[in-house]
Order: C-alpha cells, then structure tokens, then sequence
C-alpha cells in the first residue's frame, strides 16, 4: 500500500527537493499532440515568485510568467506548439541559487479523441465509493492532515468504502446489466468532518488515498471498460474545500469570492432566465458560498478558469474516464463554463458533460441545455438532469390514479413538457440521488409500484440513472439524516452478517426486484428504439396510461395500471398505436396479451409489449 501511495503522490503533482528547496508543480505531466498548445504550470514553494523560471529545451518556449499576490506562487505559461514527447528541465534561477525539475511531455493516446462517450443508450449507475463496499481495509485509516478516520457507527462519518470495492464487483454490476458508472467525487476530501462524499476536495490532481490510488482509480476504469462499461467522473468547479492548501496560502486576493466576509449563496438559479432579477441576486447567487466548508472559487480569475479546465483535460487523458457530471453547474461562471465545454470539446470531439442545474420546473432545465431557443447564450452543455420527474415520481407511481387527477396523470403531465428539450435524448431521467429521498422512503410490502416506475425510467426518451442499492430496494428518507440515504450495502464490508451482492444474501423480494430490474436493463441494452427512437402518448383512460416508443418500423407498447382495481379498457383509440396487432406477450412476465377489443388490467399492473 506505501507503493501505491508514493505512486500517486508523484502522480498527482511534482513534488521535487533540490538544494533544501520543495516545489510543488500542477500538473506532473503532460502530453503532446494536444490541440491546445498553452500549458499553465503553478508552481508553489517558498518564496517561489523571487526565482526566473526557464526551459532546457529549444522546442518549449515561455509564453508568460505570472507572479501572486503570495509569492509563494509561480504560474508559467508554456507554448507547445510543435513539442514532441521529451523531458526536459524547469530551471528556476534566483542569483546564485538554481533549482532544476524534471518535467515530462508524453506521447498522447491516439484512441482518445475518438472516445465514445455516455449517451442514451446506456444506463448510469450513481456509486457513493465510501459506502458501496470496501476492498482494501488496510486504507481506512490512512494519516490525514485532519486525521479523520474511518468510522461505521456514525452515519456522517467515513465509512471506509473504497475504488477496489468497486472494482471486485463489476461482475455483479455487469450481471445487473448497467452499461456506466457514475462515482461520485473520488479526489482527496482531507476535511473536518470527515467530508465522505467527495464534494470539498483539496487535491484536484490526487484521488483520496481512502478510497485507493490514482493508478488505482485508473485500473478501475480499464477494468470497466475491459466488460463493457463507462466510467464517468463527477467534478466539482464552483468551490473547493476549507481545508485545500488554496485556504492556508491564499494565491492571490481574487481567487475566491467573499473571502473576507462569509455570504450564503441564494441557491436561487432561476435569475439567471428571471426578467425581474436585481444584480444582488445575481451576484449573490454566482459568488455567495454553497455552504461554510466549501469557499467558492471565482472562475472569473483567468488563472483559476484555466487551471479548473486544464485539470479536467488531465483526467480525461490521464485516466480515459468516459464522461463528466459537473455539480453546481450554474453557481460557477457562466462564461468559464461555456469556455470549458468548448475547451473539452476541442480535444475529444464526442465527450459529453451532465450539468447539476437543479431545478424543478422543465422550462428552467431546459435553459441550460445546448441550442436552447430560450437562452440566448449557449451554454453548449449537452446534457442535464431532470429534477422535476424525480420529484414528481416519489408519489405518482405511489398515489391512486383516479379518472382525472393523482398519479400517473402527473407523469402524462410532465412529459407534455419535453418540447421545450432542444435534444431530449440527452436529458438525465432518475428516480432518486445520493442528494434526495430515496425513492423507497421505507421497506416495500409488495413492489408493484416500484416495478412500474423502473418500467417507465427504463423506457421513457432521455438517459437514465439509477441509485445504487435500488435493484436491493434500499431505502431512505433525507429528514432523518443525509446518512440515510447513504448507507451501506450489506455485504461490501469484510464481516458483513448477510451479502446482498449475491442471490443467497438477498431474501425473496429482493431477488425478484434485483431479477425484474436485470431483465430490463439487458433487453435496453442495443436496443435503438428506447434510446433513439419517437414517443406518442394517450390522455389517461380509467386510470391507465399507455404510450407507444417507435423507431421505422419496430415499437414497444406500455399499458401501466396507475390504480388499486381491476380495469378493463377500450381499445380503439389505441388503434394507431396497435394496428396490426391481435395478440403479442408481455416481455415482463412472457404472458400472451389479446388485444381486442378490450383490455383487462390487475391492480398496478404494467405491460410491456414488443
């Protein structure tokens, strides 16, 4: 374990003695061939600004030197235009005294530009890596500048999950049929408090050593791809942890906002597309801080826009991780934002970014998404997260469908709505996150409900995201604790009494959720009709909502039951949608489906008909 924790020190930034001087350089490395030819090196050590930095390199030339406010702080911009992968030195030159760095330009991976990315053919599933399972118990208590440790009885608390975790249950991932991985945060969270989640990072070039190493974390993502899975890596640009070194040595006055005095943002993005926004609600919003232990980070400071953006490219060529989720997307810059899709872009034509635009209105979401008519800056983020459906769902698949209100005449309401999409393909569909309600807020009785809203996730236009646990119906309400929602998967922890990774560990209504859910996934995947293919929808008849996906010639027919009773329904204005059809089955239960005249339908029944 040392070795892997010396490798991804070195990894994460250069850190180089020479003459009883420390430097620390952001990044390692970096590679050739890349389109963009200007690298920003920050470079910190003691008193840094005092030396001349040059190259020992006649293909490499100085752009620009940039001295802080703190002159503990170096930034060198390289030109790289024409650079061929070599070595070369740093050279840092004050009088007599000389400190020389090694730094290495490698020879980029050709296959990354090409890299398929995440779309709505594959299905997302949301991993929390401390609570998921742990694989390597020797890293739980790692010595940490805060010395938080690993601890199971405090739900807030670290609890020791970790990357090899994950890594040694990518067969049961892959049995389950999901085709991506979504982590949340893996970088180092070295914070009061534990900070489990991985949202206040100190280190953007380091993974946490809790949860592994970056070769690690790099070995996990070619293990996933090695069966067929993506990986997609959650950032963070809007702020960073308390405890980041940036805290201790401030790089320059401008490099966060309201440092000096503390202002709570309004969490209130709609100012962005309200008419009647004041500039302090604007202001407030974009600089204000998301909560005390993460200090927000102003984009509008070239130097941070370029080092937040560069460091994202590292990753993607570092480690060939297969999309990003960007949390807080509208709390950060806009036009950072803009720039930093565009940058992305330019080095891997196909990537796709998920932006967190948490809003509960559709209008309000589709701002944010690339080609918008209603936003007259493109933001040319390609996809976003559909918080209204989630909210919508935890009591529509739930609550009685009556004739005319409750339900699923919420969900027939709410897809009215995806006009307003410029590419409802690539709009995020999920039942529930690491930051809601567990869809299941308590233990089912019967899962009739649960089955009908994985039925619709899984067949609704858009990309879908799962929850991990919700194949072994965890379950978890928010009041309670944050901890709630993310506990532990039984199982994942050397001593576990019971492991629900497997069908022994599992008792029988689990194994039939995790069976119904496995089924659907592997008959998604491949399948272009629910990932590329037309909706058509019918007003709500007794109760039922049938809707058709269509793809030339081929289609999928849903009748979903939304009440407690036995209804028979008429079949003629489904006509347009059946014709043709006199009987087929029901690919849930392989029951032969009559479509005469009439249909009957068992209290909360779902068909799912090809």
């Amino acid at each position: 374990m040392k070795k892997y924790l010396l490798l991804s020190l070195m990894l994460a930034a250069a850190i180089f003695t020479a003459s009883g001087e420390s430097l620390r350089v952001e990044p390692a490395f970096w590679w050739s061939g890349m389109v963009e030819t200007e690298l920003q090196l920050m470079v910190s050590g003691d008193q840094i600004a005092d030396y001349t930095p040059s190259v020992t390199t006649e293909n490499i030339s100085i752009k620009e030197v940039v001295t802080l406010p703190n002159r503990n702080y170096l930034l060198i911009y390289l030109d790289l235009t024409g650079a061929a992968p070599e070595t070369f030195d740093l050279v840092f030159t004050s009088g007599k005294k000389k400190i020389s760095v090694p730094y290495e330009l490698k020879e980029r991976n050709p296959e990354r530009m090409a890299m398929e990315s995440f779309g709505p053919a594959d299905v997302l599933y949301l991993i929390m890596p401390d609570r998921f399972a742990n694989g390597d118990p020797s890293n739980d208590q790692i010595p940490m500048r805060t010395g938080y440790q690993v601890d199971r009885n405090d739900p807030n608390a670290r609890h020791g999950g970790d990357l090899k975790g994950i890594s040694d249950r990518l067969d049961y991932l892959s049995d389950l049929g999901v085709t991506a991985i979504w982590l949340n945060p893996v970088l180092e969270n070295d914070m009061e408090g534990g900070s489990y989640h991985g949202y206040a990072t100190t280190d953007y070039y380091k993974v946490d050593p809790r949860l592994g190493s970056n070769e690690e974390y790099v070995q996990l993502i070619e293990d996933a791809h090695g069966k067929g899975m993506k990986v997609v890596m959650d950032m963070i640009f809007n702020h960073c942890g308390s405890d980041h070194p940036w805290l201790t040595e401030v790089p320059s006055p401008d490099w966060f906002n309201n440092l000096e005095e503390y202002v709570q943002t309004s969490h209130m993005k709609e100012m962005y597309f309200d008419p009647y926004a004041s500039e302090y609600d604007k202001r407030r919003m974009v600089d204000g801080w998301f909560v005390p232990t993460m200090p927000d980070l102003n984009q509008r400071n070239r130097h941070v826009a370029k080092y937040l953006i560069q460091n994202s490219i590292w990753w993607i060529e570092y480690s060939g991780v297969d999309g990003i989720r960007q949390d807080t997307y509208p709390y950060a810059d806009y036009d950072m934002m803009v720039d930093w899709i565009e940058a992305v872009e330019k080095e891997y034509p196909q990537y796709n970014i998920v932006g967190e635009a948490w809003l509960n209105n559709p209008i309000g979401t589709s701002f944010w998404q690339k080609d918008s008519p209603l936003n007259p800056r493109n933001t040319r983020l390609k996809t976003v997260m559909d918080f209204r459906f989630m909210g919508l769902s935890h009591s529509a698949f739930f609550e009685e469908t009556t004739e005319w209100n409750g339900g699923l005449h919420g969900i027939y309401d709410h897809m009215t709505y995806d006009f307003i999409y410029p590419d409802i393909c690539n709009v995020l569909r999920f039942l529930d996150n690491h930051d809601t309600d567990r869809f299941l807020k308590e233990y089912p009785s019967d899962l009739s409900g649960w089955k009908q809203a994985v039925t619709f996730l899984l067949t609704m236009p858009g990309t879908p995201q799962l929850y991990y646990g919700t194949e072994l119906l965890m379950h978890g309400n928010k009041s309670r604790s944050d901890g709630d929602i993310r506990r532990d998967v039984p199982g994942g922890w050397p001593g576990d009494r019971v492991d629900q990774f497997t069908r022994e560990g599992r008792n029988a209504i689990q194994n039939e959720a995790f069976d119904f859910l496995s089924k659907l996934l592997h008959w998604r995947q491949g399948n272009e009709v629910i990932a590329r293919g037309g909706m058509k929808h019918y007003v709500l008849q007794k109760g039922v909502y049938v809707y058709e996906r269509f793809l030339g010639d081929k289609k999928v027919l849903v009748f979903m039951n939304g009440t407690s009773n036995e209804v028979t329904i008429n079949l003629d204005r489904y006509a347009e949608s059946i014709q043709g059809w006199s009987s087929t089955k029901d690919f849930l239960t392989g029951k032969t489906v009559t479509l005469g005249e009439t249909l009957t339908l068992s209290p909360k029944e779902v068909l799912l008909l090809e």
